[in-house]
């Protein structure tokens, strides 16, 4: 399976996962390995959640095209996570280029 990742699903992970020099090759690598894995569920507006094998409360949203999957966003669940949401809920609103992204469930 080939995965391709968006710009923005590249800032999520900088900001809430940790900074790499190469964001996009490491969550391909994880997305690629949690598909093959079957961590995968249906998302809303069809989306495919696919989550992380080193860290479940990690939630990449997909969208399928071909036989490819674009990571457009990703996502932290729980309370405990290393980056509050209120922090990139923030920047969020400042980033007129993510509008167009799917919400995450707690939005």
């Amino acid at each position: 399976m080939l995965v391709a990742v968006t710009d923005h699903a590249g800032q999520r992970f900088r900001q809430r996962v940790r900074g790499t020099l190469d964001e996009r090759t490491e969550i391909a690598a994880r997305v690629a390995g949690a598909h093959a894995a079957g961590r995968v569920e249906p998302g809303s507006r069809g989306t495919v959640l696919v989550r992380d094998l080193q860290r479940r409360d990690l939630v990449y949203v997909c969208r399928p095209e071909g036989l490819e999957l674009v990571v457009v966003t990703l996502w932290e669940e729980g309370d405990g996570a290393p980056v509050p949401k209120r922090f990139t809920d923030a920047l969020r609103r400042d980033d007129h280029r993510v509008g167009d992204q799917p919400a995450t469930p707690d939005e």
